[in-house]
């Protein structure tokens, strides 16, 4: 009699295996993400060995292997290369999330009109029909005779095509609706994401094809499934922003052949993603003139500096437990400057409501944000408004002292590209300033907070 299949309660969250359902996952304490699978019985493996009695596999030593160089695909977007890490590497695997109706499919269309001029595409869809993917493909004015659509969800047919066609590049939309008829479990459950992209990789790597696939995300923002997900795959990339905003940013989690620090700026028009060349630009256009709270940070996106605007408001609460509220802006960050500019320069904001907002979407997640945030602060508290031809960068302590910061010289590069006339940057930072920096803007050093303010205004 054959072995009956083995039920199992597997964490959709970090993937723990567990004979019984918990409430609370015993790996990463996450609540109610216990989903029941069924696992078939595994059958006994033998080492295989070839024809003159020894093992398949042979180990090598790391000199003797040989390496060509890796081979990269332009996608037409300078934006979606740069993250990449210089575009598509011949046999990688790459998983793209974000919110629905962010871009993800719209994006993924687009690069197939430029990558279709000497490549060929098989883009398999799990979640439109094929006339759904020729309107859409009509409105993006997407026409190369090298894209095939297949519209279908079994993972085993689709690894099928790619073996009996063999196309330059593969596209999924999307992972959670493919399915392995062997598993019973329901499509998009942990055992079925899981084995379709492991299946997926396998094909992948062995007809060295790249394949792009899409993935879903949950309420939390991050990839639904399996956290081992993420492992399987060669890089992760994120589509971010507002989905009522027209600017979307594409950010890289994971990437085992570029840089994690890089981001790609889009903009979302009629006719599809259109690039963003200059973010910095587009990030302080329209940035009101003499009004106070409002001052522009310089962080580092990788090895792009870019501007944004920080915007604050500072007000007298009517209540007893005043309010703190931030977009765009770590909270207890903005707590902690708060405390420090109260306790350390003296500015009191323990009875005021404070709002922070960095226009544009952006995120400030670098601590040489923090100069910025809190010259908005006081400029918002004492309604004196910040001079328009000033930018600050600079990480506050919690004795008040400003501290130095990374990449001092690209940052006033582009501070001063963009017009502006005034630079107040940390004092050990404009030490180690090379002569010509300071020549093509003025740099003012600043210890203190207080000091920092007095000579933005």
């Amino acid at each position: 009699m054959a072995p009956k299949a083995k039920t199992l309660y597997v964490c959709s969250s970090c993937g723990h295996e567990s004979a019984k359902w918990y409430g609370c996952c015993p790996g990463c304490g996450e609540w109610n993400t216990m989903d029941e699978v069924f696992k078939a019985p595994e059958k006994a493996k033998t080492a295989s060995k070839n024809s003159s009695g020894g093992f398949s596999a042979n180990v090598q030593m790391i000199n003797d292997i040989t390496c060509d160089g890796e081979v990269r695909h332009k996608t037409g977007l300078e934006e979606l290369d740069r993250v990449l890490g210089g575009g598509i590497v011949k046999g990688s695997l790459v998983l793209l999330s974000g919110d629905p109706g962010i871009g993800k499919s719209t994006l993924l269309l687009q690069i197939c009109q430029y990558l279709g001029q000497t490549l060929k595409i098989l883009y398999v869809s799990g979640e439109e029909s094929a006339h759904q993917i020729k309107l859409r493909a009509d409105r993006l004015g997407v026409n190369t005779e090298n894209l095939f659509v297949l519209c279908e969800t079994d993972v085993q047919i689709v690894s099928e095509h790619m073996r009996a066609a063999k196309p330059d590049l593969v596209i999924i939309d999307s992972i959670q609706t493919m399915n392995l008829p062997e598993l019973n479990s329901s499509l998009g459950s942990v055992a079925q994401v899981r084995e379709c992209t492991n299946c997926l990789m396998q094909t992948s790597k062995s007809l060295n094809i790249p394949t792009i696939v899409v993935g879903h995300v949950n309420k939390d923002g991050n990839i639904a499934g399996p956290k081992v997900l993420e492992h399987i795959v060669d890089a992760v990339l994120y589509f971010e922003g507002e989905r009522h905003l027209c600017y979307r940013i594409l950010r890289a989690v994971k990437n085992r052949y570029g840089s994690t620090n890089e981001i790609g700026v889009f903009e979302m028009k009629d006719n599809g993603l259109s690039e963003v060349e200059n973010p910095s630009e587009m990030m302080i256009s329209g940035r009101p003139k003499n009004t106070s709270g409002s001052c522009v940070a310089c962080l580092m996106e990788g090895s792009r500096p870019i501007l944004a605007e920080v915007q604050a408001l500072v007000s007298t609460s009517g209540y007893g437990n005043p309010r703190r509220m931030a977009n765009g802006f770590d909270y207890n960050r903005l707590a902690m400057l708060a405390a420090v500019l109260e306790k350390r320069a003296g500015y009191f904001m323990s009875n005021c409501d404070i709002y922070i907002n960095v226009v544009g979407g952006l995120r400030l997640d670098e601590p040489a944000s923090d100069l910025s945030v809190a010259l908005a602060l006081i400029s918002s508290l004492k309604d004196a408004p910040i001079r328009d031809d000033v930018i600050a960068f600079g990480e506050v302590g919690l004795g008040g002292e400003i501290r130095s910061v990374s990449s001092c010289e690209q940052r006033i590069k582009e501070s001063a590209r963009l017009g502006f006339k005034r630079c107040i940057v940390p004092y050990h930072n404009y030490k180690n300033l090379n002569a010509k920096i300071k020549d093509i803007i003025e740099i003012i050093p600043a210890r203190t907070i207080r000091a920092a303010f007095e000579a933005s205004i």
